[in-house]
């Protein structure tokens, strides 16, 4: 089936560049931050990608996570102010040791206890952060940012070849 291209009218001059296929996005994007970028990759054609704490961009200087448990996967940039008092609400003493685990926890009760509303979650982190969730098992994806803004989040859903 042919694609099909649209230019806006006050474009009509520029030459027409063919759409690029998830794969390429994702080399484009690690080729562009060679030094300062990670990727995970999964079956299915499913792909995470980061910038690093050495990102030159000033307001990316914060802690990063990568972390999964049971499959699901999790990258988290910023922090949760709260996080100390959440784990002892939730229970989870001595199981959680940073943001990332906690967010994948709350996943995991959103998606194995529901229905439990994703914003009820969201809503009792408290801090400046930005995170995206991969649930390998069932290829859910949930991302989230807190409401000042303070990390910026990027991202896409492409349909990639497997790997």
């Amino acid at each position: 089936m042919p694609r099909v291209h649209q230019r806006l009218p006050s474009q009509a001059w520029l030459p027409l560049a063919s759409p690029q296929e998830p794969d390429e996005i994702l080399r484009d994007f690690l080729s562009s931050h060679p030094a300062h970028s990670f990727c995970a990759t999964f079956s299915g054609g499913a792909a995470l990608a980061c910038l690093g704490p050495q990102a030159p961009h000033p307001s990316l200087l914060c802690q990063r996570f990568f972390c999964s448990f049971d499959e699901v996967y999790c990258i988290f940039v910023g922090s949760i102010s709260n996080l100390s008092s959440l784990v002892r609400e939730y229970g989870l003493c001595g199981r959680i040791s940073n943001e990332a685990l906690l967010v994948i926890e709350a996943y995991r009760t959103l998606r194995d206890r529901g229905p439990y509303p994703a914003d009820k979650v969201v809503e009792d982190l408290a801090g400046s952060f930005a995170f995206v969730v991969y649930d390998n098992m069932t290829g859910a994806v949930f991302a989230a940012l807190s409401g000042d803004g303070g990390v910026p989040l990027y991202w896409a859903l492409l349909r990639m070849a497997p790997w």
